[in-house]
């Protein structure tokens, strides 16, 4: 494993409990980083802290990113906890199950909405003035190849994911110039907990596209995500990383 150095770094990590941010959260310990997991089922979120205080300073809090004032609250607990923070990876997202979209449930496509784009928007906004402070900060978003290609059947997390990227964009321009960079990475599937709301079609689908024919292993994203929260990551900002096996081609 190539060394990344994250030494006396602080990373927020939403959906810190499993699957992708769970690696790095791993990563990031291993780096030298200590880390703040932000996950909304408390169960996982206390065993992956458990597990992962054996590599480094760990801590969590159970928060609802569609709720501005726990992602506040969260935030100022973490500033408060560690002094600053250094790197917020925006990771926590939902499927909302398979369907076309005129069969969707109303409710079920708002809150894929909420949870993979607003939650982002809210963390941001509450983290980016800590970071304009301390003059650095380093945002890592977890789009997918599904918001630059749209899935079938997807529809809610499709759009989702386009929007984060563009919010990446967006945000990028707005801090070019303030010591924050802000980038995003847009994954092909991998086998995370994630597959449990999908059809078994649509992980066929997912798997049909990808040249390399297989899935993505976390640890790959992690290791990814940890080199674009370090400070040799200086000058990509509003960019968008592949992570899709061959299967994005622009």
């Amino acid at each position: 494993m190539n060394q990344i150095d994250l030494k006396g770094r602080v990373a927020v990590i939403t959906g810190g409990a499993q699957g992708i941010g769970l690696a790095v959260a791993e990563r990031m310990l291993t780096s030298g980083a200590s880390v703040v997991l932000w996950d909304i089922d408390a169960a996982r979120l206390n065993d992956a802290q458990t597990t992962l205080a054996e590599l480094g300073a760990v801590s969590a809090s159970i928060v609802e990113l569609s709720v501005q004032a726990d992602v506040e609250a969260a935030t100022q607990e973490a500033i408060e906890a560690h002094g600053r923070i250094d790197i917020l990876v925006n990771n926590a997202g939902i499927t909302g199950g398979n369907a076309p979209t005129w069969e969707l449930d109303t409710e079920v496509w708002r809150r894929v909405i909420e949870v993979n784009l607003v939650g982002p928007f809210l963390t941001c906004r509450a983290v980016v003035p800590q970071m304009l402070k301390q003059g650095y900060g380093r945002i890592v978003n977890i789009a997918s190849v599904a918001g630059k290609e749209g899935n079938p059947n997807a529809s809610h997390y499709s759009a989702s994911k386009a929007g984060l990227i563009a919010l990446t964009k967006s945000l990028a321009k707005e801090l070019a110039t303030r010591g924050v960079v802000v980038n995003a990475v847009t994954p092909a599937a991998a086998k995370t907990a994630i597959f449990d709301s999908m059809t078994k079609e649509h992980i066929a689908f997912m798997l049909s596209k990808i040249p390399m024919a297989r899935f993505l292993e976390v640890s790959e994203a992690a290791a990814m995500i940890a080199w674009l929260a370090s400070e040799e990551c200086s000058f990509s900002t509003g960019a968008v990383f592949d992570l899709s096996g061959g299967r994005a081609t622009y």
